[in-house]
């Protein structure tokens, strides 16, 4: 069945994915996106957004125009959204007005006025979680929240029990982890997930929550220095520059490419199993940030070091990686190894005639330190 499909945020870099996805097998599209500086340096709309899309430069701040777009829409994706933990946490009044405003807004029109609507997807983030899942070898499985300021103070990395004290084993962490969010941005994600499951809910719009892990591959913003540590090591390396690696290197994360996520995307939308739930999207697999630092140089044949700083980060966690056995029920599987997916990130990094994100990470660096926001 084809639908007549919204996606906001749809110029981005997983927005336009999806879009493009959802043309290949038939849908009807239409993308409203406000071009973000942070992201769209040039103002206009990028290269790469398929010709075949009906494209709409707003925001979702006006409330008549938004309500038009989904008065004549069957499905809403809605990816838009203010990403960057560390910028969020001085940014505040944006963050709130961008991610949970600005869905409160959608989701006001959804319950106020007659609509098709017949299925939500939104962007969630693993963000959410805080810390991931632990055990404890004399407490069992535990779900600590952030390292004290001593702990950091003294450079002792490691996650350890609020029980015992004993170091901890990092665990998949599913789904039905307690959710302690460590910055303004993702309590404004929390708050897009909560907020758009509830009302769909209430009023019998099929809704499914996707917890994006950390997203990778082509299209990536190289301007924004706050979000997407592949393209932010990628532009330092290809910049002659060391890749900056806060603690010691060896945090985790679950790096998963971005057509995965177009794949769970569109699950989400063609199984009903998913409605009204929530899941992971990641690979189930965690790579250290040093890992990642290392493939990077490799593949752009470079001669850098990366430079470990030290130095803790407001917010920062120590390891989070995907259980992702629940989505896989639905028939997800992570196609793209990362061996494979960062070296098309590469290529597709070397074919972008700059690579600007130098002077602003340093610049974004230094806003943290000013506001005491590193440790």
């Amino acid at each position: 069945m084809s639908y007549k499909v919204l996606v906001t945020g749809g110029a981005g870099f997983i927005g336009s994915h999806i879009v493009d996805e959802l043309i290949s097998i038939g849908h009807e599209v239409t993308v409203l996106d406000n071009l973000t500086p942070q992201v769209h340096t040039t103002g206009e709309a990028p290269s790469y957004l398929n010709e075949d899309a009906r494209f709409i430069c707003e925001d979702l701040g006006d409330r008549e125009k938004l309500r038009d777009l989904i008065l004549d829409h069957e499905v809403v994706y809605h990816e838009a959204s203010a990403v960057g933990v560390g910028q969020s946490m001085y940014q505040v009044q944006d963050y709130v007005r961008d991610n949970t405003y600005a869905t409160s807004k959608l989701l006001d029109i959804l319950a106020n006025e007659e609509h098709d609507v017949r299925k939500l997807v939104v962007a969630s983030s693993m963000s959410i979680y805080g810390e991931g899942k632990y055990k404890c070898e004399s407490c069992g499985v535990v779900y600590p929240k952030l390292r004290s300021k001593g702990q950091l103070k003294s450079r002792d990395w490691e996650m350890r029990c609020p029980g015992c004290d004993k170091p901890l084993e990092a665990l998949p962490t599913d789904e039905d982890k307690p959710l302690y969010p460590t910055s303004i941005y993702a309590i404004t994600k929390r708050d897009q997930e909560e907020m758009c499951l509830v009302v769909g809910k209430a009023y019998g719009i099929p809704t499914v929550a996707l917890r994006y892990f950390n997203v990778y591959g082509p299209r990536q913003a190289l301007s924004n220095p706050y979000t997407g540590v592949c393209a932010v090591f990628s532009c330092r390396i290809r910049n002659k520059n060391p890749p900056v690696i806060f603690e010691d290197g060896l945090q985790s994360r679950d790096f998963v490419h971005v057509s995965d996520i177009v794949q769970a995307n569109i699950l989400a939308l063609k199984d009903s199993r998913a409605d009204y739930d929530v899941f992971n999207v990641g690979t189930g697999e965690p790579i250290s940030i040093m890992e990642i630092a290392d493939v990077l140089i490799g593949l752009y044949d470079s001669k850098v070091v990366p430079k470990i700083a030290a130095k803790f980060r407001e917010g920062d966690i120590r390891h989070c990686y995907a259980d992702i056995s629940k989505i896989k029920a639905l028939g997800y599987k992570p196609m793209v190894r990362f061996e494979d997916g960062v070296r098309e990130l590469v290529e597709w990094v070397n074919a972008q005639p700059s690579c600007d994100v130098d002077d602003l990470f340093e610049n974004a660096q230094e806003e943290l330190e000013r506001r005491s926001l590193t440790l």
